[in-house]
């Protein structure tokens, strides 16, 4: 067991060192990028520019240049913005955190109990209206941007339909900290939870259903029937089990990638700081730095993910502690 965790520990070190680098090669190595000159701007003299690379150290050699960076990221923790001169990038995206996490925490937890029930009834009404029904309501979810669902939302709730009964409730755009006001950090993110829940539900109900329907193929189901077993209780208890092994996985995966700020549009349409708008942001101006950390930040959420995901099948499915 010991020697499995630290294997593990190894492959995610690894796997970050080698992100890092690709990363860094990419902004500071490509040929035609220049740091210094999208720092200093367009129509930097040749003076300021050789000022800006030896401010920012961009003069050293690109080893030095990405140890350095690697230091002050992780070791001093004082690196600082190419933009915002003086900001520093770890607590920026320190305090970015807990938006995501408050809006993809929510929103998983909708998507898991809605996916569940939309697949489970599916399956169980196999053919009928309910599971036609559930599937063209699951299609039209998965089909719907989240950005559009997201702008009809903010418009009913923000503006047509702000002064009914139904969104009087709904605080203006942006983010309420959990410890210090709870009651408008559940109302400010409740909708955006149903927003980027609803693609999730479609999908995870679709896989659902389609993997309980070959399931209950089985022969060990077949044997439960056989036992005389009630119809729900082998769905519910031997089906479902044993049907999660890809909803577990794509779960794993979506909600490391949305952690990590795959969250963007729906942070930016709903007005949240979250690491996804803070990546954003420093896109459009190119800020190295942060850039840089957010994609660190969002590999190790995907790595650590999978690493749980796979801790998980044994729990999840008694046939994989079986074979292990």
């Amino acid at each position: 067991m010991l020697f499995a965790i630290l294997s593990r520990l190894g492959r995610l070190v690894f796997v970050m060192f080698g992100i890092s680098v690709v990363v860094f090669l990419i902004f500071f190595a490509t040929p035609g990028s220049d740091p210094a000159a999208r720092i200093a701007g367009r129509n930097a003299s040749p003076e300021t520019l050789a000022q800006v690379r030896q401010s920012f150290g961009l003069d050293q050699p690109l080893p030095v240049q990405y140890a350095v960076m690697m230091k002050r990221l992780f070791v001093t923790q004082d690196l600082t913005s190419f933009v915002n001169r003086g900001q520093k990038v770890v607590p920026a995206v320190i305090k970015a955190i807990p938006v995501t996490l408050s809006l993809v925490l929510g929103a998983a937890v909708l998507w898991v109990i809605g996916g569940l029930i939309v697949g489970v009834a599916a399956a169980a009404t196999r053919g009928g209206w309910t599971d036609r029904s559930l599937m063209a309501l699951s299609l039209v979810g998965v089909s719907m941007p989240v950005f559009w669902v997201g702008e009809v939302m903010n418009l009913l709730s923000q503006s047509r339909l702000h002064h009914t009964f139904l969104f009087s409730w709904v605080p203006p755009l942006g983010y309420k900290p959990l410890l210090t006001d709870p009651a408008g950090w559940f109302k400010a993110l409740v909708i955006p939870w149903v927003t980027l829940a609803i693609l999730y539900i479609g999908l995870y109900g679709r896989i659902l259903r389609a993997d309980l329907i070959e399931t209950m193929q089985e022969d060990f189901v077949r044997t439960a029937r056989a036992k005389g077993l009630p119809e729900s209780r082998i769905l519910l208890r031997h089906g479902v089990r044993s049907s999660l092994i890809a909803f577990v996985t794509m779960f794993g995966l979506d909600f490391g990638a949305l952690i990590g700020g795959g969250a963007l549009l729906t942070e930016v349409v709903f007005g949240l700081r979250g690491v996804g708008k803070l990546t954003y942001d420093a896109l459009q101006t190119l800020d190295l730095p942060v850039i840089l950390t957010t994609v660190l930040y969002a590999s190790f959420f995907v790595v650590a993910a999978n690493a749980l995901v796979d801790a998980l099948y044994a729990v999840v499915d008694p046939r994989v502690r079986r074979a292990g």
